[in-house]
């Protein structure tokens, strides 16, 4: 399976964030680390569509948000080190041979 940029970008984030990944500590990363700012619908969207494919999971936290809501905390899958591996050697794949200019 090959990852868009976006996706690849937040399951890293998410492995990087381990028990703290919930949506907006994804997009304070990116941000912070790769100086993508991402919209909060974005986010959710590309969380939600990671997990619909299998490539996230998620749980609901233990303490809910203003408002009543629990956080949804996300984890990557088997399936999803998978994907960000295959991604990386594609890419790695393609480095081969360049010459800087």
């Amino acid at each position: 399976m090959s990852l868009g940029d976006l996706q690849n970008l937040t399951i890293l984030a998410v492995a990087q964030l381990g028990p703290e990944a919930v949506a907006r500590q994804v997009r304070e990363l990116l941000a912070q680390r790769v100086g993508r700012e991402v919209a909060v619908p974005t986010i959710f969207v590309t969380l939600t569509r990671l997990e619909d494919q299998g490539l996230l999971k998620s749980v609901e936290g233990d303490h809910p948000e203003r408002g009543g809501r629990r956080r949804r905390i996300f984890s990557v899958t088997e399936k999803g080190w998978a994907a960000v591996q295959a991604t990386r050697a594609a890419s790695e794949r393609l480095w081969e041979g360049i010459a800087p200019q």
